[in-house]
């Protein structure tokens, strides 16, 4: 049996993220779209704040650590972690996508350090504001083609390359880098590291101007020589030629769901709003009515709703089956390629049903169609999670399926 309403545990909860995002990041939503690269302060309060939560445990396990699974013999995160961070990152991208981006300590890199660190490095990093850095000026989605290396120097790596499009790397106090410990030996050679801002030899070298989420720094950074402590190396430090690329790519099962619910909660409030004004237009949305029989515009809000129910209920199944501790890479794939598909469609047919509105600065929907546009593309495009589903259903492996 499918229950399509929010948990009856974690509906305090959404209620309380869904007033932050309504009357703390929607107030200041447009200033710093407007202000790029300009440090949101009000983030600092917000960061508290979810500091406070979730030492009390009152968050319900949701956040940026929210994504951990437990071991076998620990049943700690059938609390519904996963589907608690699922639900808050939705409330908050429906305040602002890229505040929600910019939160301290709640970054992609601490989703990657919850989801592969051992409990002795899980303490460690408690508290860092960590960002992640995949991406390379020589590939995109391709995260098998990384060429920064780590090479073993005694109780050290040293790191070597160049990262682009790091989410808050300017921002953040470390950074979780993506390296190779031995091109040779393919996938399995890559690993995950921490590394502090602190250490010689990490440079940030510029910040990207861009089309959306403009209240996040995204940044070039270059490690050079940057000598890290064997212990920052994440999860297991053995190549296991076997395993193959399935170590690394277990973080993005926790955190290609979360992306999809900032789709999701991006695409809700461009449907909110939308339906507000078309009512005030005097065009009303019946549900108790076919729609060929509505407004065409009625009926094309229609369709845009049930799209986004797929990918919100596509979201929730990746994040249940978490927490659930059953394998979800079919799901959290699936669930990226649904909603980041539909996050920009909804987006930007919410700009041309509201016509001049739509496309002006009096209201936020060309925003949020700016903004919807790289959760479509970031944690793997739309074209990579449709290979990476293709293949989990044909049951071919990536050799066989390019």
């Amino acid at each position: 049996m499918i229950y399509l309403e929010t948990p009856k545990k974690h509906r305090a909860l959404v209620d309380q993220v869904h007033q932050v995002a309504m009357n703390m990041l929607r107030p200041v939503s447009r200033k710093y779209d407007l202000a790029e690269h300009e440090y949101p302060k009000e983030l600092d309060m917000l960061a508290a704040m979810a500091d406070g939560l979730n030492e009390s445990g009152a968050s319900e396990g949701a956040g940026a650590t929210g994504v951990r699974r437990s071991s076998d013999d620990d049943t700690s995160n059938k609390n519904g972690s996963n589907m608690a961070s699922a639900l808050s990152v939705a409330e908050m991208c429906w305040g602002d996508t890229g505040l929600t981006l910019g939160m301290p300590r709640q970054g992609l890199g601490n989703s990657a350090i919850a989801s592969v660190a051992t409990d002795a490095q899980l303490e460690k990093f408690k508290g860092t504001w960590a960002s992640m850095a995949i991406t390379e000026p020589s590939f995109g989605s391709d995260s098998s083609a990384i060429t920064t290396t780590a090479k073993k120097d005694g109780d050290a790596y040293i790191i070597n390359g160049e990262k682009i499009f790091v989410t808050s790397g300017e921002r953040s106090d470390s950074i979780v880098v993506w390296a190779t410990l031995d091109k040779s030996l393919g996938k399995a050679a890559i690993k995950s590291f921490v590394v502090t801002k602190d250490m010689p030899g990490v440079k940030v070298e510029r910040l990207e101007h861009k089309l959306g989420i403009r209240a996040s720094d995204t940044a070039v950074i270059t490690f050079t020589d940057v000598r890290v402590p064997a212990e920052n190396l994440l999860g297991n430090p053995e190549i296991n030629v076997q395993e193959g690329f399935a170590g690394a790519m277990a973080t993005f099962d926790n955190t290609r769901p979360l992306v999809a619910a900032m789709a999701v909660g991006c695409a809700r409030a461009s449907l909110d709003l939308t339906r507000d004004l078309l009512a005030q237009a005097g065009v009303e949305i019946d549900y108790d009515k076919p729609a060929h029989l509505q407004h065409a515009a009625a009926a094309k809000f229609l369709q845009l709703e049930a799209d986004w129910e797929g990918a919100q209920l596509l979201t929730l199944q990746a994040a249940w089956m978490a927490d659930n501790k059953k394998p979800n890479s079919l799901e959290a794939s699936m669930s990226k390629a649904k909603a980041g598909r539909v996050g920009s469609d909804v987006t930007l047919s919410c700009v041309e049903l509201c016509t001049g509105i739509g496309y002006s600065e009096s209201e936020l929907l060309e925003k949020w169609a700016r903004d919807s546009k790289i959760l479509d593309i970031f944690e793997g495009t739309q074209q990579i999670q449709q290979l990476i589903v293709a293949r989990r259903v044909l049951g071919l492996s990536s050799s066989e399926l390019r």
